[in-house]
């Protein structure tokens, strides 16, 4: 008799679901990374891309600090990365492309998005990874500062901010879905 917890056929194991986690994460932060390369390409020396060109700084960081976790814990990157290369980009662009305000928008939709993945994420860690969830934490508290700033900068007055927000919301809830098994 073993002691091991008893799983349902199927279900991950926790290694798998730490492997599931890193793989997404990193794939996330590379899309922010891409989605900010977009933005700052369109608005330049704009006042919002100062504030862009702080923020996409950060998620570098990120990305980096998640590069070497998967490099370490030998997690293979999501399939989708070279689709993530070109949607990042062209979202942020496209929004840039719609005023200062659109391109915070796409932060505060993006940011919210994230800040409640990275809450499941360490909620689920508990205490059996606690140098990951010390990292998702480090990040999450960081993306909920990119939100603020994006919300103090007007992103809420963008036109169509419903429908915008909304429509980016969904993109990056199906973009976590789709890295994590891809």
């Amino acid at each position: 008799m073993t002691d091991a917890p008893k799983r349902l056929p199927g279900e991950m194991t926790q290694a798998q679901e730490t492997e599931r986690m890193i793989r997404v994460n990193q794939a996330g932060e590379y899309g922010a990374v891409r989605i900010y390369e977009g933005q700052i390409a369109v608005l330049g020396a704009r006042p919002a891309g100062n504030a862009i060109r702080r923020m996409a700084a950060q998620e570098a960081v990120h990305l980096q600090k998640f590069d070497r976790l998967m490099n370490e814990r030998r997690v293979r990157p999501t399939l989708l990365s070279p689709v993530w290369h070109m949607a990042g980009f062209a979202l942020g662009a496209a929004t840039a492309l719609m005023g200062e305000k659109a391109a915070m928008a796409c932060t505060v939709a993006v940011e919210e998005v994230i800040d409640e993945h990275y809450a499941r994420q360490a909620e689920r860690l508990e205490g059996d990874d606690p140098a990951l969830k010390g990292l998702i934490e480090e990040c999450r508290a960081e993306e909920i500062e990119h939100k603020h700033e994006a919300e103090q900068a007007g992103a809420r007055e963008a036109p169509g901010y419903p429908v915008l927000s909304g429509a980016i919301k969904t993109g990056a809830r199906l973009a976590i879905w789709l890295s994590s098994r891809v």
